[in-house]
């Protein structure tokens, strides 16, 4: 089941799909697709190269967090903040 998906405007992303499992892994890829805006808007899309991702190696750092003391007393706004900061970390390592 799918728990997130992460935009900074909504609206931009629809027609989600599970598809199977990534690998030997438990986790299961997803479909989706980017929906244009209503009015032409020039940008770059970047994306990850998750062929040559290392997911047990993030898991492990993901693992290490101890999120309920990490967002103990946060708010949804701050505890996003939190995460993403996180998440941003693991990428660069």
């Amino acid at each position: 089941m799918l728990d997130l998906v992460l935009t900074n405007k909504g609206g931009l992303v629809g027609n989600m799909k599970l598809k199977d499992s990534l690998g030997y892994s438990d986790q299961e890829m997803v479909d989706f697709k980017i929906l244009r805006a209503t009015r032409m808007v020039h940008s770059k899309l970047t994306t990850l190269e998750f062929r040559r991702a290392d997911f047990g190696f993030f898991g492990d750092l993901f693992g290490r967090i101890l999120w309920d003391k990490a967002l103990e007393g946060r708010g949804v706004q701050e505890s996003l903040l939190i995460f993403k900061d996180h998440l941003l970390q693991a990428q660069e390592q």
